[in-house]
């Protein structure tokens, strides 16, 4: 099993979310995250924002998957999230010793 960490522009969550749901991948944590990168030098058109001038909006989703099944979700995060450009984000695939559900509607895909 694994665990997705993908930190995103908030702007794309909406786009990667519908991506991730229409693969099959319904069972998501979505939260709001602040942080910096690379682009950390390049904030002025940040400054005047209720952000710190260190800090960028970003959303992190969190999913949870089959080992098999992990360089698919990569895969869908990449395409829908990636602009090119700096800040897009990162991915980390994490190991996870397991994953249960609490519905009865869960289902293994």
């Amino acid at each position: 099993m694994k665990q997705i960490l993908a930190v995103i522009k908030p702007f794309l969550a909406d786009k990667v979310l519908r991506a991730l749901v229409e693969a099959g991948y319904d069972d998501v944590i979505v939260r709001a995250v602040r942080g910096y990168g690379r682009q950390k030098s390049y904030l002025s058109e940040y400054k005047e924002n209720e952000y710190s001038v260190a800090f960028l909006p970003k959303v992190e989703v969190c999913v949870w998957v089959e080992d098999d099944q992990a360089e698919q979700v990569t895969r869908i995060i990449v395409q829908k999230a990636r602009t090119g450009r700096m800040g897009d984000g990162k991915i980390i695939i994490l190991p996870a010793a397991a994953a249960t559900a609490n519905s009865k509607t869960a289902h293994k895909k």
